[in-house]
């Protein structure tokens, strides 16, 4: 059996996110789906997974809610729901940037996935910027795309403080996410200080791949669900990073097993089956590490009381040593 993945989000202001949330909850747990939704007073913003007749269900829910009509919803296919549990919370805000004043109706310009490859194409001057953590980019981007260094959303503003001489404002800005929502709120803080042809690819990488079939895509993108990445340009799966414990081409993202440090890292199959799904020989030997399966070297772990009793959570935390590893 297949099961439908969905990916959404729709910035309308929500009078009360506390009731918005409680009802929202309650026909997702009655339907039965897994996943994440979150919601604030600037909108709703999720990713679920069911069959298809619960995520249509789903989606004709959201679209009979006033004012979110008009929500776009990327799908794909999986052989299993990639989400361990239902998750329906309020937030302060459904992508987090860390700024006031930050509205998407002011942002750029949603340009098609067409639109984005001709541009691509065309030999025309622009700046393309991956606007993702660091981490994803480094499995998965566009062909010529700047990669910032980031380790989270809300680290982008002080990145663009650092590169606002480096970027013409009279240049073409071409920018991207995997699926949209963070476009949405730094089309509009790069519009603020200068820059005017500002351009996002509608739909994010998740929508081009369904369109354009990932043509100048190079390597795949990273989902925050158990699937952790899926092919975007299914003519060319050539991996683009390589394996921290093999060194060989490799794609797949892991946490390390051992539970005190828990380290999303590249890992071939072979390198977690050598090092049973750790980051390094002290983590290996770690008593909190979880059992790892090498018949399904990328099941993702879970939270530690799947493994461990109360004693785990009130031990001593001691730093670890060598590895890279932080608690």
């Amino acid at each position: 059996m297949k099961y439908e993945v969905i990916l959404y989000y729709n910035f309308k202001h929500i009078e009360n996110p506390e009731q918005f949330c409680e009802d929202h909850k309650a026909f997702l747990k009655d339907l039965g789906v897994k996943g994440r939704v979150y919601i604030s007073d600037e909108g709703l913003n999720g990713t679920l997974g069911g069959t298809p007749e619960q995520m249509q269900a789903y989606k004709e829910y959201v679209w009979n809610l006033p004012g979110f009509e008009d929500t776009e919803f990327k799908t794909d296919m999986h052989d299993t729901i990639p989400f361990a549990k239902l998750k329906c919370k309020v937030r302060e805000e459904i992508v987090a940037l860390h700024m006031d004043g930050v509205n998407p109706e002011d942002g750029g310009y949603h340009m098609p996935p067409n639109e984005w490859r001709k541009t691509m194409e065309s030999g025309e001057d622009y700046v393309m910027i991956d606007v993702r953590n660091d981490y994803e980019s480094k499995v998965g981007h566009f062909e010529g795309a700047v990669k910032p260094q980031v380790e989270n959303f809300f680290d982008f503003p002080k990145w663009l403080e650092e590169k606002e001489q480096e970027i013409p404002k009279d240049k073409k800005v071409l920018m991207y996410c995997t699926g949209g929502i963070r476009c949405e709120k730094f089309s509009v803080l790069m519009k603020k200080k200068g820059w005017e042809d500002v351009n996002q690819l509608h739909g994010g990488i998740l929508n081009y791949a369904k369109e354009e079939g990932g043509e100048h895509f190079k390597g795949k993108c990273f989902v925050f669900d158990d699937r952790l990445v899926v092919p975007v340009n299914k003519d060319n799966l050539e991996p683009v990073a390589h394996c921290e414990i093999t060194g060989k081409p490799a794609d797949n993202y892991i946490n390390c097993a051992n539970m005190e440090c828990n380290k999303l890292f590249v890992c071939s199959e072979e390198g977690a089956r050598l090092m049973e799904g750790c980051c390094s020989e002290e983590c290996k030997q770690s008593e909190f590490k979880r059992p790892f399966d090498p018949d399904n070297a990328f099941r993702p772990f879970r939270k530690w009381y799947n493994y461990f009793d109360d004693e785990f959570k009130e031990r001593e935390v001691s730093v670890p040593g060598s590895g890279g590893c932080s608690v």
